[in-house]
C-alpha cells in the first residue's frame, strides 16, 4: 500500500469565506447513528474524538478507565471547523484509519449524501467500514461493559448494582442543560465522600467531572473544587484533560 505524504491527509485551513459556516440541514434526529458494540474486539473500533468536546471527553475517560487504551484506537479532529464539518489538520495529525481529511468522509461513506450532523464521537467500525455510533450516551457506556473479555477494566465504572442510581443522579447531564442550579446539590453530596456513587468511580463521576471542569468558578464550592482536583490526579482522568484550571 502507498503511504499518502503526510500533508495531502491534512484538511486545509478553516475558511468560512469559502464554505461558510457549519449548519445541520436535517438534524432530525441529531445523532443518526446508534449502533451498539456487542462483543468488544481488540482492534476493530476506532474512535474519533475532540479535546475541545466534553461528549467526547466521557468517551476518551470511559474507554481509559475500561483499560482499553490498547484495544480501540483514538484520534482527534481540529478544534475549528467551517461549513465542512470537522476535518484533520497539523495540531493532532492525519486521520490514521482511513484516510479521510473530513470527519464528513466517514459519515458519506456510512450513508451516501448524508445530510446529519456530523458528530464527535464517532465510533468507527473497521470491520464494516462504516459508523457504528455517534451516540455520545451509549459509547462511554460500551466501552465500560462490553470489552471485559479483552481488557482488564482499571475500575468497573457501570457496575449493575449501582445503574439505576447513577442514571437518576447524573442521566439529565445532557448538552445545553444548565449546570449551576445542582452545583450546591452536588456539593453537599460530596461532604465526606470521594465518588458521587459507591466507594470508586463511576460513571456518575466522568459526567460531572467533564461538566465542572467546563463550568469553573467551583471556588465557592469546596467540597465540588476538591473533587474534581482529586480526580484529576487518576491517571486516565490527567491523560484525557487538555484544560484543567479548578
Amino acid at each position: 500500500m502507498t503511504t499518502l505524504p503526510r500533508s495531502s491527509r491534512l484538511a486545509s485551513p478553516v475558511d468560512t469565506d469559502a464554505y461558510g459556516e457549519y449548519r445541520i440541514p436535517n438534524p432530525d434526529p441529531l445523532y443518526r447513528f446508534t449502533g451498539r458494540i456487542e462483543h468488544g474486539v481488540a482492534g476493530r473500533y476506532h474512535l474519533y474524538a475532540g479535546w475541545f468536546c466534553p461528549w467526547s471527553h466521557r468517551a476518551t475517560l470511559a474507554l481509559e478507565l475500561a483499560g482499553l487504551h490498547d484495544a480501540v484506537s483514538v484520534s482527534y479532529v481540529d478544534n475549528a471547523r467551517d461549513g465542512r464539518g470537522w476535518a484533520f489538520r497539523e495540531r493532532y495529525g492525519p486521520d490514521p484509519v482511513n484516510g479521510f481529511t473530513l470527519l464528513r468522509q466517514a459519515y458519506e461513506r456510512t450513508e451516501p449524501g448524508f445530510d446529519g450532523h456530523i458528530s464527535v464521537p464517532t465510533l468507527w467500525d473497521r470491520a464494516t467500514g462504516t459508523v457504528l455510533s455517534n451516540d455520545y450516551r451509549t459509547i462511554g457506556i460500551d466501552f465500560a461493559t462490553r470489552f471485559r473479555d479483552v481488557a482488564t477494566p482499571v475500575v468497573d465504572t457501570y457496575p449493575d448494582r449501582l445503574r439505576d442510581e447513577i442514571e437518576a443522579l447524573t442521566g439529565w447531564l445532557a448538552p445545553g442543560v444548565a449546570l449551576a442550579p445542582r452545583l450546591a446539590d452536588f456539593d453537599e453530596r460530596l461532604a465526606g465522600r470521594a465518588y458521587l456513587v459507591g466507594a470508586t468511580v463511576t460513571e456518575a463521576d466522568i459526567r460531572l467531572y467533564v461538566a465542572l471542569i467546563r463550568h469553573g468558578g467551583l471556588a465557592g464550592w469546596p467540597n465540588l473544587q476538591a473533587y474534581a482536583r482529586h480526580l484529576y490526579t487518576i491517571p486516565a482522568f490527567h491523560a484525557t484533560t487538555e484544560v484543567f484550571a479548578v
